[in-house]
Order: structure tokens, then C-alpha cells, then sequence
């Protein structure tokens, strides 16, 4: 069969680094190990039922079986408006300042090529969600690393960055709490955040993916809390990780009323808009009961605190995350991420993420999810102990 090349764009696409690491856990799995994977970003709970059951409603009508709206239907941007006026005292106009999304990855890969030439240069986290460059590559544009260092509280260090750099940056990415490390932003951060893109004509782009996961009694900021972000950028935010709705792909970005324009311009060459019924679903999400988010949150601090208090009685120095559904923890002494992860697996048959996965400055740590039960978490614990690392 005649082979047809793929174009030089797709081959200059990121490789998926943990590829490998997954077709390994394959391997464990198959030949009969029982293998506790903590490397996934998968929410494990299921979608609330009250939002299954309006999904199941609305799928019965027959609107929902036309083509929606391009751009959505009002009701949904409404709703994300309401949604951020309850939850952060955010105002939002509906008409002007709300794309609905194909899940928050379609946006976060969608804004550089709504905003960037090629050449261009955006500036993006180190570690960072690898689908970052997804759209950095898809662009043709020019990606400068912000190391996220655990002295400065993983947030980027703006002093770090030449006076070059900001004059030519016309983008930036920011995720708090924060994917790999756990981390959350302060208002202060934010503040600073603010004047370093009005000063430079920098975009900003809050990926606000875990805004709802908060540990300690402290509930993450949003981005557009702080005076002047609207001004300056958007923030994205996905109903996956709220509502365990990953597999649904919805969410919604908010904010600079001509990003937002650009981010639907765009999508009306790309599709025709969500599935009426998962639009219904998504709005009763935001707007209805709340108590299924309190109880989510719960139980991954929870899970935190099994984790942590376990590894931290078999003398591992971790740090609990504040944030989000992962915990970022640093390696023993001698060993690189990727050889760590591949001694958890090959010795105690745990999977975890190499930090280096997440970029040069991930090297160092590995990320771990708290999406299994207590009972497995404290399983591993138990299975590491048996290694005797830490002795």
C-alpha cells in the first residue's frame, strides 16, 4: 500500500514522552502484576448524577439533535458568567467575554494560533503541561522557558527573564494550582503578573484547570480576581477536574473580550459547536448543587494526607501539595526522575511520572496522582517501604 508523508508541521510536533512509560505499565499489567498507577491525570470518581440525568433528558430532545449554535448556546455562556460571579465575585459579560471550548486542552492549543505569528515568542512554564507546546509547535512559534523553582514557591521568577524576551513575548501561559508541582499563586503574584504584560504587551493565559481543588481551608484564586486581568488576558477553565467530567470535553474560556473573539473566530473553522445535551449538562454543573465539589475536594485532601503522612514516616523529605491532584516529589540523591520512576515500577509496581517529562526543570522530582483510593495509596507507601530507600 502506497505510504503518503505526513506534512513537516505534524513531524515537528512534541513527542509524547511518557509513551513509553504507559507501554511498560501495559507490559507489567498483562503479564498478571498488579501495577498502582499514580502517573495518570484521570479523574477516577464518576460524573455526579445529577448532571448524568440531565444529559439523559436532553438527549431526548430533539433540538439537541441539530446542529448548535457555532459558537454555543447563550444559556452555557450565561451560566459560566453566573458561575464566576458566585465562586469569585467576577463579572462577565456573556455576549463579549465567553468562548465555550472543546474541553480546556482545544483551548490551551488554540491560542497560539489565534494570536502568534510564526516566529513569534510565548513564554511558558518549566515544568509544565506538555500540551503547552502542542500549540506553541502547531504555531510555528518561539517558546522561552520560565523555570519553576521550588526555592521561589514554583512560581516563575520574572526578574529571570531578558529585557529581549519581554519585548518580544507575546504570550505567556500560567497554571495555578499548578500541574505537575501542587503549587497555587498568591494575589500578590498575580498583581506583579499584571503590570509585567501591560508594560509589555504580554497576553496572558491562566489555565485554571484545578481552580477548584484547594487543600488547607484555602480556595485558589482566580486569575481575573486581581484588578486589571481582563485587561491583559483570559482564563481557562474545564469541567473535568470540577465535576469529573474528563471524558465529556467541555469547558470555557473567559475574559479579554478580543481574545475571545479570536478564540471563537477560530473555532468556527474548526466545528460546529458541542452537542446541545452536553451544553445543557455543563450548565447544570455550574449552576446546580454545589455539595458534590465540596466532597471531591475532600476526599483528595484526604488522599494528600494519607500520602504524604506515609511517605514521610519512611523518611522521603515531600512536600504536600496545596493544591490540584498531584503531589511533586523529589527523588532520592544519585538518581535521575526517569530512573527513580522505572525502579518504582520494576520493584514495587508502582507507576509514577518522571519530572523530567515536564520539562529540563522538572528533572529532579516525580509527579504523583492522587486518583486511587486511600487504601492503594496507602498500599504503595507500604510497597515503597519495602524497598528500603529511605532508611
Amino acid at each position: 500500500m502506497k505510504q503518503f508523508p505526513p506534512s513537516e508541521l505534524l513531524t515537528s510536533l512534541p513527542k509524547q514522552f511518557f509513551a513509553s512509560l504507559v507501554k511498560k505499565v501495559g507490559e507489567y499489567i498483562s503479564q498478571g502484576f498488579d501495577v498502582i498507577n499514580l502517573g495518570q491525570g484521570n479523574p477516577d470518581q464518576p460524573t455526579p448524577s445529577h448532571i448524568v440525568k440531565k444529559l439523559q433528558d436532553a438527549a431526548a430532545n430533539p433540538l439537541n439533535h441539530k446542529y448548535s449554535p457555532f459558537q454555543g448556546y447563550r444559556y452555557l455562556k450565561q451560566a459560566a458568567a453566573d458561575f464566576y460571579l458566585r465562586e469569585y465575585g467576577v463579572t462577565i459579560d456573556p455576549d463579549k467575554e465567553v468562548a465555550i471550548l472543546f474541553g480546556g486542552k482545544a483551548g490551551l492549543v488554540e491560542i497560539p494560533q489565534c494570536l502568534l505569528n510564526p516566529g513569534d515568542t510565548i513564554l511558558v512554564p518549566d515544568p509544565g503541561y506538555p500540551d503547552y507546546w502542542s500549540g506553541v509547535a502547531l504555531a510555528q512559534a518561539e517558546m522561552v522557558t520560565m523555570p519553576l523553582r521550588e526555592e521561589n514557591n514554583f512560581l516563575p521568577d520574572y526578574c529571570e527573564l531578558d529585557k529581549s524576551v519581554l519585548s518580544q513575548a507575546k504570550l505567556m501561559f500560567l497554571n495555578y494550582p499548578n500541574n505537575p508541582t501542587g503549587a497555587t499563586a498568591t494575589h500578590e503574584f498575580f498583581d506583579e503578573t499584571i503590570k509585567l504584560a501591560s508594560d509589555h504587551d504580554i497576553c496572558v493565559v491562566h489555565d485554571f484547570a484545578y481552580g477548584a481543588i484547594g487543600f488547607d481551608g484555602e480556595k485558589p484564586i482566580s486569575f481575573l480576581q486581581v484588578e486589571g486581568a481582563k485587561e491583559v488576558g483570559i482564563e481557562i477553565y474545564t469541567l473535568s477536574k470540577t465535576f469529573n467530567m474528563a471524558g465529556w470535553r467541555v469547558g470555557f474560556a473567559v475574559g479579554n473580550e478580543s481574545v475571545i473573539s479570536s478564540i471563537e473566530l477560530l473555532q468556527d473553522h474548526l466545528y460546529v459547536s458541542l452537542f446541545g445535551a452536553v451544553q445543557e449538562a455543563a450548565a447544570e454543573a455550574l449552576m446546580g448543587p454545589q455539595d458534590c465539589v465540596r466532597e471531591l475536594n475532600d476526599l483528595y485532601e484526604r488522599r494528600r494526607n494519607v500520602l504524604i503522612d506515609g511517605l514521610r514516616s519512611l523518611g522521603w523529605n515531600v512536600t504536600a501539595p496545596k493544591g490540584s491532584f498531584f503531589a511533586w516529589l523529589k527523588v532520592p540523591e544519585g538518581k535521575t526522575s526517569e530512573e527513580f520512576a522505572y525502579i518504582l515500577l520494576e520493584q514495587a509496581h508502582i507507576m509514577v511520572a518522571p519530572g523530567i517529562g515536564f520539562g529540563e526543570f522538572g528533572e529532579g522530582y516525580v509527579r504523583v496522582g492522587l486518583l486511587t483510593s486511600e487504601q492503594r495509596l496507602a498500599e504503595a507507601v507500604e510497597r515503597i517501604s519495602r524497598l528500603e530507600i529511605f532508611c
